[in-house]
């Protein structure tokens, strides 16, 4: 009975380390800000929408490739935001709101708006960035893209 129990441990012990690789280790923006603190490394950040299709699409297909997943966790930090949250994030020593959240339709957080925004378009998703060691941006996506195309960003 004990070595049933203990074999019982050791299994479920290792499907919980498989499943912890088999997903990106997505960080909260305090959690980011602290992480760069301490050892500054490559950052992705996503933002969505629940009612994005092709953000949806990007979770689904992209985001749960093995090689995706290893190549983000090895290398980078990343946060995952829903651009439309009404949450209160402080970042950088800033407090970022979403104001018109009550008064407006899909409101856009100030954080997504601020990183996430590109010059003479409207606020559109999904928006994949990609910064250096230094927290500079290197490449912005406004579009959906297969994990071949994600694998030659992350690789760049």
């Amino acid at each position: 009975m004990k070595q049933l129990i203990f074999f019982l441990f050791l299994s479920c012990g290792s499907l919980i380390a498989q499943k912890s690789d088999q997903q990106i280790n997505w960080l909260s923006w305090e959690q980011l800000e602290s992480a760069l603190a301490k050892k500054p490394k490559k950052t992705l950040i996503f933002f969505y929408a629940d009612w994005c299709a092709y953000c949806k699409k990007i979770d689904r297909v992209v985001f749960t490739k093995p090689e995706v997943i290893k190549k983000i966790n090895q290398d980078f930090y990343a946060v995952r935001m829903n651009a439309e949250t009404t949450d209160t994030i402080s970042f950088d020593g800033t407090l970022f709101t979403n104001p018109l959240a009550k008064t407006q339709r899909n409101a856009v957080h100030q954080l997504a708006a601020l990183l996430g925004s590109r010059e003479n378009y409207a606020f559109s998703l999904p928006v994949t960035l990609f910064f250096d060691e230094q927290f500079k941006v290197k490449s912005r996506v406004f579009e959906y893209y297969t994990s071949e195309e994600l694998l030659k960003y992350l690789n760049q």
